[in-house]
């Protein structure tokens, strides 16, 4: 297997890559986008009955469904149940949307499923029902994989919006979340938060459990009148409190992971409660959470949330280091979110003198020599253009200015991740002369005209808004490290990327290589 697994696996991401489809994916036209065809595909791949089985927790949202349905397949990993958990999108390796029992799927498994899904509808696909698109055909490989794997519970993330999701295929889950909602892909989704909370109500099913957090007030009255009218009973959760936790970090950094730990325990309970017929206490009448659940918590880890990374290639002791700070913050509230965590984080280790506490078992040799003077916060930065920068880089700028957290630098660049072609790590080009930089540029305009309007207000004038824009990742990782080796050796550069999950996957595939 082993010998042709490298070409076979190369040759199964083209084939996926094939259906990604050209189309934006805010076709106005797109009624669910023939939402039917997914019950089509089901019955073509002889899924129904497995699906009608499974399992299922349910998760839509705005912001923190990824980390919801990742603290909640922790929790009932640690209880001893098979998992299976599908998130996107992914950063490095597509692998990473399956999760069986909190491990991605191998890459032997992975072309075992991935081709007899494939070559089933090659073959039984046509003019009415053709081929179905990237992320439907990866909901669908989600499906065949927990249901061959036989996994006790699957833990399905929305892809996006709800109503119309591959992932609502499932007809009886035992229970849905759903997590912040704000703005997010509203040329799809629409532009209040009413109408986004329509959208991801879509989940609701007759008579089964819901639990949300806090909302606005509008999408709070929405997703309450679509569960009366699915007679579901919409239960709010409150933030988990360190209390509950006896003392244990969660495993995903940052305040606003609270929020979702609140509402994973609530959807592990009820699962727990009514599939794992267990005796779970309800969190009112607990001081501390049964001991899977902290251990579920203290140990969930997903890639790109608040991560930190610190370069491997600028370990000499004779210049500066370089700490890359990941977070694939993308609408304004998980911006402000992102920058409290960087903020507080960069703090924390200019003060602690060591970073020993970074994720991953990655932690540099303790340095004594940091404080406040010698360290530099850069920002590295895109978004999508379908976002809007006029929200999203005031929110971090501001956030961040009350931490006292002044960027030195801002770093725009193009993805490299171009959308047309799922990849690996060997295939990210370098320098394309022929890129198109004008949404870069777009981006620069108003982080400079943020820096000029501070600059008036100050009397100092004190140049803290240098920004540039690079034609590639690879050119700003280069520039970053050189900068790095030019340093004095008591200098650290912070650098927060964000703005773009692809973004944040495209630096942890260079910074890996």
């Amino acid at each position: 297997m082993a010998a042709q697994g490298g070409d076979s696996y190369e040759e199964a991401l083209a084939a996926l890559s094939s259906l990604i489809t050209k189309r934006s994916r805010a076709d106005k036209s797109n009624k669910g986008d023939r939402f039917e065809l997914v019950f089509d595909y089901l019955q073509l791949l002889d899924l129904e009955e497995d699906i009608l089985k499974m399992k299922v927790i349910h998760v839509a949202g705005t912001k923190g469904k990824g980390s919801t349905c990742t603290f909640t397949e922790s929790i009932i990993r640690n209880y001893g149940f098979r998992t299976g958990l599908f998130t996107s999108p992914h950063l490095i390796d597509v692998r990473e949307r399956f999760r069986l029992d909190g491990v991605d799927i191998s890459e032997e498994k992975f072309l075992g499923y991935f081709w007899w899904c494939y070559n089933r509808l090659k073959e039984r696909t046509n003019e009415e029902i053709p081929m179905p698109t990237y992320f439907r055909f990866l909901a669908l490989l989600a499906f065949k994989i927990f249901a061959a794997e036989e996994v006790d519970a699957a833990i399905l993330e929305v892809g996006l919006g709800g109503k119309f999701d591959a992932t609502n295929a499932v007809q009886k889950p035992v229970v849905c979340g759903i997590s912040s909602l704000g703005y997010d892909h509203m040329e799809i989704l629409g532009d209040t938060l009413g109408k986004i909370a329509g959208e991801k109500a879509g989940i609701f099913k007759l008579g089964v459990p819901a639990f949300t957090v806090p909302q606005p007030d509008e999408a709070m009255r929405v997703l309450e009148e679509k569960a009366s009218e699915s007679e579901v009973n919409l239960q709010v959760v409150q933030p988990l409190t360190a209390r509950l936790l006896s003392g244990q970090k969660l495993g995903l950094d940052g305040e606003h992971q609270y929020l979702n730990a609140g509402l994973a325990v609530s959807l592990a309970s009820t699962w727990l409660q009514q599939i794992g017929k267990l005796e779970v206490p309800s969190r009112t009448q607990m001081s501390i959470l049964p001991e899977q659940f902290i251990k579920g918590l203290a140990t969930a880890s997903l890639q790109g949330r608040a991560q930190v990374v610190p370069d491997q290639y600028t370990e000499s002791r004779t210049s500066g280091d370089l700490v890359f700070y990941l977070d694939g913050a993308h609408s304004p509230e998980s911006m402000e979110a992102c920058a409290k965590w960087f903020s507080v984080a960069v703090k924390g280790d200019n003060q602690s003198g060591s970073s020993g506490h970074l994720v991953n078992g990655s932690a540099g040799s303790s340095h004594d020599k940091w404080s406040n003077e010698t360290c530099q916060q850069i920002l590295l930065f895109n978004c999508m253009s379908v976002r809007d920068p006029n929200l999203l880089l005031p929110h971090l700028r501001n956030t961040c200015a009350k931490y006292g957290v002044h960027f030195k630098k801002a770093l725009f660049v193009p993805n490299m991740s171009v959308y047309h072609k799922v990849g690996t790590a060997a295939d990210l080009p370098e320098n394309d002369p022929q890129v198109d930089l004008s949404w870069q540029f777009t981006l620069q305009k108003v982080w400079e005209s943020l820096v000029q309007s501070e600059r008036e207000g100050k009397k100092d004038g004190e140049s803290n808004g240098n920004s540039e824009v690079f034609t590639s990742l690879p050119m700003a990782i280069k520039w970053l490290r050189d900068t790095v080796h030019e340093s004095s050796s008591a200098t650290r550069f912070q650098v927060l990327v964000t703005g773009s999950l692809h973004l944040v996957g495209d630096v942890l595939r260079l910074i890996r290589k």
